[in-house]
């Protein structure tokens, strides 16, 4: 897909992600919609996936883990316009019954999910697990993986860190989103993550460093971390973004992490976010 595609389709996750979470006043827009230029680049222009015959084992696939899973309204947008189930489902949002419960869940058997997700410090573990196991298979398809900058501050991410260096996990890219909040405040205030390329590169691992909303940059970083998968070492791309991004007013404030547009706001909402594929 060229530039354009792509940028028109992250319009429209965009405009998805408000009205899912307005509909059921429940949910997490601000994550959600700094995530969505990535998101929408790795799967309809950098990974290699099936979404028409989805499986658990993703033999021969690229494979997706999220992490920080509160931020479940854009992956289940880009993955309903990438064809693993109807668009129209994206209503069922946090509803009763729904498969697209408030965190990815595997209990429903969603297409697409292939770990529940939302408990903080673990994608990083069960990403590297899966990797070896393609590693293992002779698979050359790669993981990869979107953690949160306040995700960081859980310890197990660290034992994840050193163990894909010290066991040459080099199938494997991890993402962060650096965005600079967290649920209570900023992260710097919180608990400071310091320098994290130079604690990345003292682990053993390939950093890069990007810009997680110019959809060019985007590719450039992702394709050069992917030259560096079977050479030895884990990449990881620190990524930078702004909360809520798209929307003026939810823009840059932590206030947003978890908090739904009332209709008023989501009518300003979908104001500034271009309708380019059709709402569900």
């Amino acid at each position: 897909m060229n530039t354009q595609e792509l940028k028109n389709i992250a319009s429209q996750v965009r405009r998805d992600i408000v009205r899912m979470v307005s509909a059921v006043n429940s949910g997490h827009p601000g994550g959600s919609l700094g995530c969505t230029d990535f998101l929408t680049v790795l799967y309809f222009d950098i990974m290699k996936h099936n979404s028409t015959n989805f499986n658990m084992d993703g033999v021969n696939e690229d494979l997706f883990f999220l992490s920080n899973g509160h931020i479940s309204p854009v992956w289940y947008s880009v993955l309903a316009r990438s064809g693993y189930f109807p668009i129209a489902d994206l209503g069922t949002f946090r509803k009763l019954g729904s498969k697209l419960q408030g965190h990815p869940s595997t209990d429903k058997k969603l297409p697409g999910i292939r770990m529940a997700s939302g408990s903080l410090g673990q994608g990083l573990s069960c990403a590297i697990g899966a990797a070896e196991t393609k590693k293992l298979n002779n698979d050359n398809s790669i993981v990869y993986t979107l953690h949160g900058d306040g995700e960081l501050q859980e310890g197990q991410i660290w034992e994840a860190a050193i163990y894909a260096a010290a066991k040459k996990v080099d199938n494997l890219i991890a993402t962060i989103d650096y965005n600079g909040r967290q649920i209570d405040g900023d992260v710097e205030d919180v608990m400071s993550l310091g320098n994290l390329r130079s604690k990345w590169e003292a682990f053993g691992w390939n950093v890069f460093e990007m810009d997680g909303h110019n959809i060019e940059e985007i590719r450039t970083t992702l394709k050069q971390a992917k030259e560096l998968t079977g050479k030895g070492k884990p990449s990881i791309i620190i990524m930078r973004t702004e909360m809520g991004k798209g929307v003026d007013f939810m823009e840059g404030s932590h206030k947003w992490h978890g908090v739904a547009p009332n209709a008023e706001q989501l009518t300003i909402a979908l104001g500034q976010l271009e309708e380019t594929l059709g709402d569900y």
